[in-house]
């Protein structure tokens, strides 16, 4: 365990070091804080009051030490605290991602059982090619479509905003899609290779019921390598949620980072990427706590 805390620090050390560089690399700072008006003394001021004439180790380490505390500075555009304003829109992010997770485990588990239970037959070519396709059908044009299909034209579900559980149906599931493909392949081979096991065959020569062949003995062990790959898909939704906020006008943190990236505000992109790159580290540490919990043999 110290060993992946050790990996843990490292990996997010280097994605606030990318996350530093890249907005520097991005242009002259000061000139987009100052905007396209502004005479070169007033760039000058600018680059004085926001700390940009100093050498960028110096920057880079002053913040580097903020940040170790919760300080991430204050938003040019907004005029608030950066942590102030990531914890305002977290909810709506998290939300997000553990509505998407859910739908995609309960559609994702059930046809993964399927597949293999119906191997090499017409239903199992059927779950892949709904899988294949999942995997290929970009996120922002299937949010298009089931806006135009589910909210315009049925008017089941609203198209955008945040004022009930309704609007995080449509996001979640295109969200869904995302990770429905790997679940299910996952969930399909793990079946196939628990079926085939010997105590698979021990149960049935017991007697046991197929519902408790299948539900407590090979989902019990198939849902080892489910557990890590969800957690990994739960983070790609938290960062893959720029996208899906944007189109459904959710204001969580992807919206957040939208608009920093749009208006230069590389305070809160710094903040948003690290943030972001924590809490996948994060998830990625519980999977594997949460692994050894169900397999012993991991606990070594």
């Amino acid at each position: 365990m110290l060993r992946r805390l050790v990996l843990a620090a490292l990996v997010s050390l280097t994605v606030l070091t990318l996350a530093f560089t890249l907005t520097r690399l991005s242009g002259d700072l000061a000139i987009s804080i100052a905007g396209p008006s502004a005479t070169q003394e007033d760039i000058e001021l600018v680059r004085r009051s926001y700390g940009l004439d100093r050498p960028l180790l110096e920057q880079f380490f002053a913040w580097v030490s903020r940040a170790a505390v919760g300080d991430f500075g204050e938003s040019f555009f907004f005029r608030a605290r950066v942590s102030d304003l990531i914890l305002e829109r977290m909810p709506v992010t998290l939300t997000l991602g553990l509505v998407g997770l859910s739908i995609a485990l309960v559609v994702s588990i059930p046809m993964g059982i399927l597949a293999a239970v119906r191997e090499n037959t017409w239903v199992d070519r059927v779950v892949q090619l709904i899988a294949m396709l999942g995997q290929a059908m970009p996120g922002f044009w299937i949010g298009l479509i089931m806006m135009i299909f589910f909210g315009l034209q049925l008017g089941w579900l609203p198209v955008s905003g945040t004022g009930s559980w309704e609007h995080y149906v449509m996001p979640g599931a295109v969200l869904a899609f995302s990770a429905i493909p790997a679940l299910t392949r996952l969930t399909r081979s793990g079946m196939i290779q628990a079926l085939g096991s010997d105590y698979i065959r021990t149960a049935r020569a017991k007697g046991l019921s197929r519902f408790s062949i299948l539900f407590k003995h090979a989902l019990r062990n198939a849902a080892l390598p489910v557990v890590s790959i969800a957690s990994v898909q739960l983070g790609f939704m938290l960062g893959g949620s720029i996208v899906i906020e944007s189109v459904f006008a959710l204001h969580g943190v992807g919206f957040l980072a939208w608009e920093s990236i749009t208006k230069n505000d590389f305070p809160v992109v710094q903040a948003v990427v690290l943030v972001l790159a924590v809490i996948y580290v994060g998830l990625t540490l519980a999977a594997d706590m949460l692994n050894a919990l169900l397999d012993p043999r991991l606990r070594g």
